[in-house]
């Protein structure tokens, strides 16, 4: 799995989220693993779980969703339309790999974990609703793979409470910034939180972003971020119930070339002349006879300029050359160095 390579490289680890673009096939399953690969991502990722593993069966108003891009659906049959049946996981893992691109899922339960361990999977997703379950992460984290968090609607308190589960265990993992809304919403995306997060927790931090298009991701990238995530499928006019803010493989593609882009604009703390800078060295000013100068002449404002090009000596030492001694003939349009001044 490339996920801490990449990170320890400086790269950004791009995951391409399938959840329920599915939409009940197989085939369009297989076929959303080729259209990530071919788009750019470095990791498919699944999710493990039934109806019955998240919620129960019932009809009163505790279990209706009433607003949101769900309004108006059961918490269990939503959950049902929405699942990727387990028998499916390991075929899509064997896809994914013949593919060339990272498969990860994210459990919801002990009974998921246990599959996803036989599965043989090589590290962890926990989802932003489930920041809070500290006995689902403690199980995860003992299991002693990378763990990715993401903390959407997450206070610095439980947030604090997931990385104390997980440091028990071990240290590889990575935050995610998220905004719990399907749409997010920009205003809300805060993705300064993203510096704070890493100088707080000290660990790597990523971006889950479920906003629309590609803007929050590559603004991510630039503050730093290393795990990008994204919903993603294969049309979405093939409905299911993340369709309407999931990202089509060409938006996921130009992406994820802006996402690039932007890492080799990022680069590191650096100054001084950069390689292709150093040739422009020379349009600096700098100290430069400007009349023809005999030797035991004085230097002043009338025979030398601080001008273009750079050969000559930085202008921060013209007020120090006015008044001194030229040490032998200088011609017109000779670059200074402390080998012409005299005593």
């Amino acid at each position: 799995m490339k996920l801490l390579e990449y990170i320890n490289q400086g790269k950004t680890y791009i995951i391409a989220e399938m959840s329920a673009n599915h939409a009940g096939s197989l085939e369009n399953a297989k076929e959303i693993i080729h259209a990530a690969k071919e788009a750019g991502a470095d990791c498919i990722k699944t999710q493990t779980y039934t109806a019955d593993t998240l919620t129960i069966n019932c009809d009163n108003k505790y279990f209706c969703i009433d607003n949101g891009t769900w309004e108006g659906e059961n918490l269990y049959y939503l959950y049902e339309k929405a699942y990727t049946p387990w028998e499916w996981q390991e075929i899509l893992k064997a896809e994914a790999e013949k593919k060339g691109i990272d498969f990860l899922s994210t459990p919801f339960d002990r009974v998921s974990v246990d599959f996803l361990e036989k599965l043989g999977v090589e590290a962890y997703k926990i989802a932003s609703f489930e920041l809070v379950d500290i006995p689902l992460i403690s199980y995860v984290a003992s299991k002693g793979k990378p763990v990715i968090l993401s903390t959407g609607m997450g206070s610095i308190g439980e947030i604090c409470d997931a990385v104390t589960a997980i440091k028990e265990y071990h240290d590889n993992f990575v935050l995610l910034k998220c905004s719990s809304a399907y749409p997010a919403v920009l205003e809300e995306m805060n993705l300064a939180t993203i510096t704070d997060m890493k100088e707080r927790f000290r660990c790597p931090v990523g971006l889950s972003d479920h906003s629309m298009g590609s803007a929050g991701a590559v603004m991510a990238v630039a503050m730093g971020a290393c795990v990008i995530e994204k919903h993603f499928c294969l049309d979405r006019g093939i409905k299911n119930p993340d369709s309407s803010f999931s990202m089509e493989p060409d938006e996921f593609s130009v992406m994820v070339r802006d996402i690039r882009i932007a890492e080799k604009l990022k680069g590191k703390v650096f100054y001084g002349p950069e390689e292709q800078e150093k040739n422009s060295i020379i349009f600096r000013k700098s100290v430069f006879a400007v009349e023809d100068i005999k030797a035991g002449s004085i230097f002043s404002e009338n025979n030398i300029r601080v001008i273009r090009p750079g050969y000559g000596l930085p202008p921060k030492y013209y007020k120090d050359l006015l008044g001194k001694v030229a040490a032998a003939d200088i011609n017109r349009g000779t670059p200074l160095d402390f080998s012409m001044v005299g005593e």
